[in-house]
């Protein structure tokens, strides 16, 4: 399954102090790991112009990101530090940047989600010490390469640490322990530890168990909040897709792959005031309601966004089947509030399906995502555009995240005749699986297919086959990058999970996509992207995708004619020959 690394042997546990120290330098905040499905928290403008500036350098970027931290905003200082290593993938200031910031905003996410908690206070301490057991052994038998198990160690070490310094976490597992005497606690844990040698998964589950030993006996901690700290920690040591899911989590990510989900029916942006609607979801309880895109959340249950932050506040309106939120809206006029049911909603990956150039034929559809449905819902969308008079067709990925491989390949699979469509390669053997064309028929429309930086993953699967097939043209900004397939794992004994990397894919002509992309034929500079909405002018990427189109049309139209032409010719000679 796919929703959407530098091996080093250095088995001190010390080696990491400089990481530890830093942790503890930039301060301690309530902040965790973003929702499966939840949209990335947004910079303001003034960083975003800053990064996308020419003159951008990690330096700025930096400067940026300690301002964000000193507010607690780890959520943007992660989003700016992921989207500047994309351009620096070697800085390693950078990367311990976003280490740090990861670790921070995953724990808010934690102790915000009502599962993580019952999970905590329900499980004892053998059961959490199975599961970090269990994980581990995950992590060796199918993570894409072989695990630094120091540095696993030391990412959970460091997870904990940071835990035992927030307020949130102490509230609900120290509520008799002062601050002082958590510091003093960490300092004597790092000592107790600076000459540990880890070198294979055994090691590993020794430093956690006697750790959790240590801190139950010292300052009451149970054992159970100090495994899991170790287990999310040493996820998120891996790669930025691998992490630690909760009930809650895990069973969203399996709900979205089948395509639907519990909720509002909204997509979400997140500000530090305020949540942005993004989109609404037909037959959502939130467009029922009359919520629209644009709209501004300001408070949930009468709790301001500002005050608990916007992560906090977009986590708030998740909750079980049949139970109500107050979400209040601000719409210019004051605010409004709104008693919304959580309730199953159908997530449709088809989002927009028509005719954008009735003149010349030419059919759109949009992808949102890929899952299950994506492939049935995608036939019935290009027979429609067939009885409507299609003769050329734009795939609208871009915005799209990713998915399902097995859903990408399969929509790739309608247009190319045969030959590799990808290829997945990983430690486990079974891993290694080369994907091929193998339906019996295909689309011989011309294709355009639009990307751009946000088109991720599984997209890019769809996107590389067209390309390097030379099947279509592909317009728009060079794809995100995100070159790797993860597989979701269920845990036996939490009613949670874990997303592991499992795999990288590769083209058919077996080019990387991690941190490369795939390159557009045609560039395209924009900043609004409408679809088939109320402005399609304003669509940059679109209008440039109509025109390729036409263009593409044209072409076929005159080999059609010379090749007619010269049949007739060639009839005509053989004709007077006899």
């Amino acid at each position: 399954m796919e929703i959407n690394c530098k091996m080093s042997r250095t088995p001190q546990l010390s080696r990491f102090a400089l990481f530890l120290a830093l942790v503890l330098a930039v301060g301690f905040y309530a902040t965790c790991i973003q929702p499966v499905g939840a949209q990335a928290p947004t910079l303001n403008n003034q960083a975003a112009a800053e990064l996308e500036s020419p003159m951008a350098n990690p330096d700025s970027i930096l400067h940026q990101g300690s301002l964000y931290e000193s507010q607690g905003q780890w959520g943007e200082a992660l989003t700016l530090y992921q989207q500047a290593l994309k351009d620096n993938p070697n800085d390693e200031p950078l990367r311990t940047k976003r280490a740090v910031a990861r670790i921070h905003f995953d724990l808010d996410r934690r102790y915000s989600d009502t599962s993580f908690i019952k999970t905590i206070n329900t499980t004892d301490a053998n059961t959490s010490m199975n599961v970090y057991a269990e994980v581990l052994l995950k992590v060796q038998s199918y993570y894409v390469d072989q695990p630094d198990w120091a540095e696993l160690a030391s990412y959970g070490l460091t997870s904990l640490e940071v835990a035992l310094m927030s307020p949130d976490f102490r509230r609900i597992n120290l509520a008799n322990v002062t601050e002082n005497q958590v510091r003093s606690t960490i300092l004597e844990t790092r000592k107790r530890l600076a000459a540990t040698t880890v070198n294979n998964r055994h090691d590993a589950y020794v430093v956690a168990s006697d750790t959790a030993k240590h801190l139950q006996s010292t300052i009451g901690l149970s054992p159970q909040a100090t495994m899991y700290e170790f287990v999310c920690g040493a996820i998120s040591a891996l790669d930025p897709y691998s992490a630690f899911m909760s009930s809650n989590q895990y069973s969203e990510t399996m709900s979205q792959i089948e395509g639907n989900f519990v909720g509002l029916g909204v997509e979400l942006r997140t500000h530090q005031d305020h949540l942005e609607i993004v989109s609404v979801i037909p037959g959502g309880s939130a467009g029922q309601g009359g919520i629209v895109k644009g709209d501004k959340i300001i408070a949930v249950d009468n709790r301001e966004v500002e005050a608990i932050g916007s992560e906090r506040a977009a986590d708030m309106m998740r909750g079980p089947e049949g139970t109500f939120v107050a979400i209040s809206v601000d719409r210019g006029q004051g605010p409004q509030t709104v008693q919304l049911e959580r309730r199953r909603v159908e997530i449709p990956s088809v989002d927009q399906v028509g005719i954008v150039d009735k003149t010349s034929g030419v059919g759109y559809i949009r992808l949102t995502n890929f899952q299950k449905t994506t492939a049935r819902d995608f036939d019935a969308a290009l027979w429609k555009l067939h009885r409507d008079g299609m003769r050329a067709l734009i795939v609208d990925v871009r915005g799209n995240p990713g998915g399902l491989l097995s859903a990408s390949v399969e929509v790739a699979d309608r247009f190319v005749g045969s030959g590799i469509i990808v290829s997945t390669r990983g430690r486990n053997p079974m891993e290694d699986f080369t994907h091929r064309a193998n339906m019996a028929s295909t689309w011989r429309v011309p294709l355009v297919v639009l990307v751009d930086e946000n088109s991720a993953s599984a997209s890019e699967i769809f996107a590389a086959a067209i390309r390097d097939h030379h099947r279509g043209t592909i317009v728009g900004h060079q794809s995100y990058g995100k070159g790797s397939v993860q597989g979701i794992f269920p845990l036996n004994v939490s009613g949670g999970g874990v997303r592991l990397t499992t795999a990288k894919f590769y083209s058919p002509t077996g080019q990387p996509i991690n941190q490369v992309g795939v390159k557009a034929d045609i560039l395209v500079h924009e900043t609004a992207k409408t679809g088939i909405g109320e402005e399609p002018d304003s669509d940059a990427g679109l209008r440039v995708g109509i025109q390729t189109a036409r263009r593409t049309i044209e072409q076929r139209n005159a080999a059609l004619r010379s090749q007619t032409s010269a049949q007739a010719g060639l009839q005509q000679k053989q004709y007077a020959e006899r």
